[in-house]
């Protein structure tokens, strides 16, 4: 096992050493995409990809092992040093009759590989032996005048693959570029036809949007760019307003549920709830989180102020209430930081204890299952968290009080 942890390879080590052997079979070999734009903006990429004028069948004559996860487009999986490597042949496109992949490619040269994708910061290639960058597309310069720019012509490339409107944003946002004029006004243009994208992968570009913290910038645009009907399949005005408040270590949970409340809509959030879930393909566990956080929040609302110890443990501890005081915090309520310093307080004396009891100690004290024993287990798991029981003995003389209708 150590053995095998001293041979895997950093991922831009492997990555160099495919594009090295590929190169002594005579065949020309660069990082390419994403990878050379975070290493030219100083971040360290999760990961590099290889681009080559070798075709499949050439690389598989140089990696056995080698496997086609998009071979007719020329994508094959190389295995290195611990490591999958993404390797791609050089190539042109034809017309994009989906809005989302080409009908036919033709493998070709380095500059039509460049021209063909999305936008200039991801059309550069570099050379991983000397770092030396090749630019067909002008994309160093918008690296450096922080400008986000579709290749080529902005519509032509959005109409291809129609996730690039989503993408757009992200770049944007996260990047903090600013959109060139007429790629903006393509991405404003074409909004609509997000609605023909899988919903998964919109949901999984808004997810990506959400977990940064460039997400406020990010939720800006998709409602100034007119791109939140069609994403969360639903109209309505944003004022942005919780979102930008937002701390920025909230959960995407928080983040979700901050912008169904930003949004005005006359529908309450359960039912807009499901409309965003068809939207996003959020998961179960995703909606439950989303329902928890905003039913703790109401709750917080309404009920905080008339509960006594034990129901405000049970509040503070149960599902949503981090989000919840998250969310309040972000509305500017006043109560949030009571809240907050009480909750602090309560948690001293631990706000969710391992209860004392449970149905099978009460079967043990002679009692029958039955409806009565929720009634009587909540009854002494509250008095345990208000401190009037601290043993076993305690819980088991109050449970039997409760059970025999007793006032304990």
């Amino acid at each position: 096992m150590a053995e095998r942890a001293r041979e895997r390879q950093g991922p831009r080590e492997a990555a160099a050493a495919v594009a090295a052997r590929l190169e002594s079979a005579g065949f020309t070999a660069y990082f390419a995409g994403g990878c050379v734009r975070d290493e030219l903006m100083g971040h360290a990429p999760a990961d590099y990809d290889v681009a080559t004028n070798a075709t499949p069948d050439q690389i598989r004559g140089l990696y056995a092992g080698a496997r086609g996860v998009g071979e007719h487009f020329g994508v094959m999986l190389v295995r290195q040093g611990g490591r999958t490597i993404e390797v791609a042949t050089f190539r042109g496109e034809g017309a994009y009759a989906d809005g989302r992949r080409p009908g036919h490619v033709e493998f070709s040269d380095e500059r039509t590989d460049a021209l063909r994708r999305d936008f200039t910061i991801n059309g550069l290639f570099m050379k991983p032996a000397t770092g030396e960058v090749i630019d067909h597309v002008g994309g160093r310069t918008d690296l450096a005048s922080r400008t986000l720019r579709a290749i080529g012509n902005a519509d032509a490339r959005l109409e291809e693959d129609r996730l690039r409107l989503l993408r757009a944003v992200r770049f944007a946002a996260r990047f903090g570029f600013e959109m060139e004029p007429a790629t903006r006004e393509a991405v404003r243009r074409h909004a609509p036809e997000l609605r023909g994208v899988s919903r998964e992968r919109v949901g999984h570009e808004v997810r990506r949007m959400l977990a940064h913290d460039s997400r406020a910038v990010a939720i800006g645009l998709i409602e100034t760019l007119g791109l939140a009907p069609a994403t969360l399949l639903e109209e309505g005005a944003c004022d942005l307003a919780r979102v930008r408040a937002l701390a920025a270590d909230a959960s995407v949970h928080a983040a979700l549920a901050a912008w169904m409340l930003d949004r005005a809509h006359a529908l309450p959030w359960p039912e807009r709830l499901s409309r965003w879930t068809a939207g996003l393909i959020l998961s179960n566990a995703e909606v439950d989180a989303v329902a928890a956080a905003l039913r703790a929040r109401d709750a917080l609302r309404e009920r905080w102020d008339g509960l006594g110890v034990a129901g405000r443990k049970r509040l503070a501890a149960g599902p949503g209430f981090e989000d919840a005081l998250a969310l309040l915090e972000a509305e500017r309520d006043a109560r949030a930081a009571g809240i907050r310093a009480t909750v602090a307080e309560l948690a001293r004396t631990g706000l969710a204890p391992v209860p004392l009891v449970d149905g099978h100690a009460l079967q043990a004290l002679g009692l029958t299952p039955g409806p009565s024993f929720r009634r009587i287990l909540d009854a002494v798991y509250d008095a345990q968290l208000e401190g009037r029981v601290g043993t076993l003995e305690e819980a088991r003389k109050l449970a039997l009080q409760v059970a025999s209708g007793a006032q304990g």
